[in-house]
């Protein structure tokens, strides 16, 4: 709402919280010298006017709205003027709280983006936290990292994400702005800022098609598997193709892999919460071919933790991107991704005839009868069934000589 349609005071709470910012800065009166301040980046704070010793007028910051209610900003306006009354300096109490507003306020965007990550980094993987920081560090720190974040307009916010259209990087444009919207919900919450700048910017960028889940229709899948097969390229990343194909898990899952996770003699994987997308330990059972796959990748990487180690730093798995340029130089780009292959085998299998349950639970996924309650070795033994006919079906399909089956289960 505008100041203009204030009919009273002291202000209710339901126009200090929609007191709308203007080009410039204005405050108005609560009462008893109690001023609400309002900036033109909408972040809002309370200010107390009163008589120093020898008779001049001062301005004393009391705190940041809504952190700082109207009530509790009311009580400590009545306390600060008793004690001016009785003849008492708050000068110095005044020039510390602007200090700490100024510090609440108008911190540094980078400040307030790494307390953010701070404050993800538990429920994020390795990965995720990388990719996010990087990001920042590369596309935003530079330009803006350093401007005290309530300050920052969304018309800049706009012209560096514009930057970034321009260059091509499309997803990584559309990843940096949720981050950015994000670190300013964080401070709008805590009561730093009330408006956030990046509100309704993605309504006047570029979007394309999410092509994450490109996938090749039934009719090109043997000719996919049979580029996999003779891909020369990298040894391991064909390999590792191969396990995406036959585990139907993410890419992430299969790229940060370790060796420790692997039971080949009990033909199962199991890998750490810490690293699945839903953060809960996840089982997936082996089929005969994926413990080829992993016994041929053996000599090339057992020697190190990590199934698929770095090139240059063996402690860091492979780039996020390896085997999405290993389809592209395979001809597949646009076509074919790594997380394509989970859409392939769940509409493989359910065409197949198996429960969309056992799918669900391969994929980890919670829906349908698993009724959205987790167990990280539900239908195991079904799957074990379920993904060595799988395998043994892509194999029919990369030889081209698939025999039709339908799989019949009473889900008992």
């Amino acid at each position: 709402m505008r100041r203009t349609d204030i009919k009273r005071r002291p202000l209710s709470d339901t126009v200090l919280a929609n007191l709308e910012p203007e080009e410039t800065e204005y405050r108005e009166h609560d009462g008893g010298g109690l001023y609400f301040r309002v900036k033109p980046s909408g972040s809002k704070s309370w200010v107390l006017r009163y008589r120093k010793p020898s008779g001049q007028r001062g301005w004393i910051g009391l705190g940041g709205y809504p952190a700082l209610s109207a009530a509790r900003a009311r009580k400590k306006a009545a306390e600060l003027r008793d004690e001016a009354d009785a003849g008492g300096d708050i000068s110095r109490k005044g020039k510390a709280r602007e200090q700490a507003l100024a510090e609440a306020v108008n911190g540094s965007f980078e400040d307030l983006a790494r307390e953010w990550l701070g404050v993800r980094r538990p429920s994020w993987s390795d990965g995720t936290y990388l990719n996010a920081k990087t990001g920042l560090e590369l596309h935003v720190f530079p330009t803006l990292g350093k401007r005290p974040f309530a300050e920052i307009h969304s018309m800049e916010w706009m012209e560096l994400l514009r930057g970034l259209e321009q260059k091509g990087i499309l997803d990584r444009m559309a990843r940096i702005r949720r981050h950015c919207k994000e670190i300013y919900d964080l401070a709008r919450v805590t009561g730093r800022i009330n408006h956030n700048p990046l509100d309704g910017v993605h309504r006047f960028l570029q979007t394309k098609p999410d092509e994450n889940f490109a996938h090749v229709s039934a009719a090109e899948l043997p000719d996919l598997l049979r580029a996999i097969r003779d891909y020369a390229h990298a040894k391991d990343i064909a390999l590792g193709l191969r396990l995406l194909v036959l585990t139907a898990l993410r890419p992430g899952e299969v790229r940060q892999a370790r060796w420790a996770e692997i039971d080949l003699e009990n033909a199962l994987w199991t890998i750490p919460a810490v690293r699945m997308k839903k953060r809960r330990e996840h089982l997936v059972p082996l089929s005969r071919q994926a413990i080829e796959v992993l016994e041929a990748l053996h000599p090339l990487t057992g020697a190190y933790p990590l199934l698929f180690p770095g090139r240059n730093d063996h402690k860091k798995p492979r780039s996020n991107m390896v085997f999405n340029m290993a389809l592209r130089r395979m001809g597949y780009a646009g076509r074919q991704t790594g997380h394509g292959f989970r859409h392939i085998a769940s509409t493989l299998l359910r065409e197949n005839g198996f429960p969309g349950d056992y799918v669900e639970a391969q994929l980890s996924h919670v829906e349908g009868g698993v009724s959205g309650v987790y167990n990280k070795a539900i239908y195991l033994n079904q799957r074990r069934g379920m993904m060595q006919w799988y395998a043994d079906h892509l194999d029919a399909l990369e030889l081209g000589n698939v025999v039709p089956f339908r799989h019949v289960d009473g889900k008992g």
